[in-house]
């Protein structure tokens, strides 16, 4: 009989426990606003984008489609076309190949590395010029970083993993 009153007991308890009317502490959830396009004075957006050890600061505006990295047009800055195709893929993802011009200057690493740092930023910057095209730049992977870098190297090994030769004599 003591199991039936405590078992009737706690129903009890857990009746009294829980409102059996909502309460007025109710939250209200609000759409989200959607971001805010990030344009300077000159009409621009700039982002910086990271791949081994170059980093390149990316300015783009609306204009004809033309690439000037360091100075130099692209076709003379990135001599292979599958460097100038790196380049190009978020504005072709985005369904804006001609609608941006793009500044870029890049510092570090080599030509490959400053290739995809110019391909981060020019992702980052279009989705500060235009917020709605983030969702197809990040199903790409054009936002997220490169985080692959060249491992370092350890002391008594001839580089990073490889070691000295083996001699018997």
């Amino acid at each position: 009989m003591s199991e039936e009153t405590t078992l009737e007991n706690l129903d009890q308890a857990l009746k009294a426990d829980t409102p059996s009317q909502p309460t007025d502490d109710v939250v209200e959830t609000t759409p989200s606003t959607p971001a805010e396009p990030q344009i300077d004075a000159q009409g621009r957006s700039y982002a910086t984008g990271k791949r081994k050890n170059a980093i390149a600061r990316v300015w783009i505006k609306p204009g004809a489609g033309r690439i000037t990295v360091n100075g130099k047009g692209e076709e003379t800055y990135f001599a292979r076309p599958v460097l100038r195709m790196i380049l190009r893929q978020p504005l072709v993802a985005a369904g804006r190949p001609e609608s941006y011009d793009v500044v870029a200057t890049v510092s570090g690493g080599g030509l490959s590395g400053q290739a995809g740092a110019v391909r981060h930023g020019i992702s980052k910057a279009l989705t500060y010029y235009e917020p709605e095209l983030r969702g197809v730049l990040k199903s790409g992977g054009f936002l997220t970083r490169d985080s692959r870098v060249v491992e370092r190297k350890k002391f008594g090994r001839a580089k990073a993993r490889r070691s000295f030769q083996f001699s018997k004599r």
